[in-house]
């Protein structure tokens, strides 16, 4: 168990489902979480561990939504740029082959995929639009006879300074719909340029895109994909992984917190005899444990085959804010050396403002959630 796991969530997970978490755990433990800091220092991404990440077998494998998620938490708990590259590469960029692609494209990409041999990039926010992108999607898909014609820039593009195969979104021009297109990275006229001096998610190679004539093939685009409607089913099923991944988050910080309190001395006393300390870590705890109850409803509305849009969006609004506030409470306690990386919070405090805005803003879901709940829509 999990330290932060009070009320033993864990054990709903069947005894298969539990050998798999441990086995993701102390991958996590031995391959990530020493090199972690190290990595995100230098803003660097430890390329090596692209293929042990094949090794454990867990891309493109059908299992409960409950074991999924908690394995999405497992990778935030080690490292929220890792569980970034995982859920772009397995989440967004797999997922939307597997839920718009056809049978063919399905067989022709998802293998190597779910083997790591080639890496996925998701491509769908613009410079200039983020929440918006529903309705001000710029980039531009002209059909050519059998090939299309894309024009435009991404921004924001988790994977893409080394993925091989990028799914980019893109506006018909002839009926101006959103639709799905797989890009080699080796496509004419298509350049990924890093994105330096981020205060956040470090590790994760995020690039700006640019599509300057890049012809892609009507075999290539995602059969399935017809209309924004489309992409959003696809982010309907990411958004709650990234409400796991906080969840994720919040667990590491409440350790790290509660071990600094049992070993840092004050007064003459380990601060963890201090009431306002032991104040401190009750909140923290009681957050991990309302974000993780909400999740594992939400996996159990989801392998039900009942959960809504409301359903992901609420989870992921309110568990990366709880986020935010345990993060941030734990940088308290551990005071002036929360902000060194060698006591490792400092890190789950950046890269918690990332989770919080990516996958839909709070403000957005709550938007999502309110127009469900009182059936008027307030986007605008």
């Amino acid at each position: 168990m999990l330290a932060g796991d009070l009320y033993a969530f864990q054990d709903l997970l069947t005894d298969e489902e539990t050998a798999t978490v441990q086995r993701v755990r102390e991958f996590l433990e031995t391959e990530v979480t020493p090199i972690a800091n190290e990595y995100w220092a230098r803003a660097e991404f430890p390329s090596h561990l692209i293929k042990r990440f094949a090794g454990l077998g867990l891309a493109g494998v059908e299992r409960s939504s409950l074991l999924d998620g908690w394995l999405a938490l497992e990778m935030g708990h080690a490292d929220a740029s890792m569980a970034t590259f995982y859920g772009v590469h397995a989440g967004l960029a797999m997922g939307s082959i597997q839920e718009c692609g056809s049978p063919e494209q399905r067989e022709r990409w998802l293998p190597a995929m779910a083997s790591f041999d080639r890496i996925g990039a998701f491509a769908l926010t613009e410079p200039g639009g983020g929440s918006d992108v529903a309705a001000g999607l710029r980039t531009t898909a002209r059909r050519e006879g059998d090939t299309w014609v894309l024009d435009g820039r991404k921004r924001w593009i988790g994977n893409a300074t080394f993925a091989d195969l990028i799914v980019v979104w893109a506006r018909d021009s002839a009926d101006d719909q959103v639709k799905g297109f797989v890009v080699p990275k080796d496509a004419p006229g298509f350049t990924a340029t890093k994105i330096e001096n981020k205060i956040a998610l470090r590790i994760v190679q995020n690039a700006d895109i640019e599509l300057a004539g890049v012809r892609v093939p009507e075999a290539d685009r995602l059969q399935g994909a017809h209309s924004f409607k489309d992409t959003a089913r696809v982010l309907q099923q990411t958004r709650a992984g990234v409400a796991w991944q906080a969840v994720g988050v919040m667990l590491a910080a409440y350790e790290i917190a509660l071990r600094y309190a049992g070993e840092r001395t004050q007064f003459g006393r380990p601060i963890a005899k201090f009431q306002l300390v032991q104040d401190l870590l009750v909140r923290m705890v009681g957050n991990v444990t309302a974000s993780l109850g909400m999740c594992v409803r939400l996996a159990q509305l989801q392998d039900a085959g009942v959960y809504q849009d409301e359903h992901s969006a609420l989870a992921k609004a309110y568990c990366t804010t709880r986020m935010r506030e345990v993060v941030g409470w734990a940088r308290e306690l551990l005071a002036g050396n929360g902000i060194v990386l060698e006591y490792d919070i400092g890190r789950f405090v950046a890269d918690a403002e990332a989770l919080y805005s990516y996958e839909g803003t709070r403000e957005i879901n709550s938007l999502i959630v309110g127009r469900a709940i009182t059936g008027h829509g307030a986007f605008v």
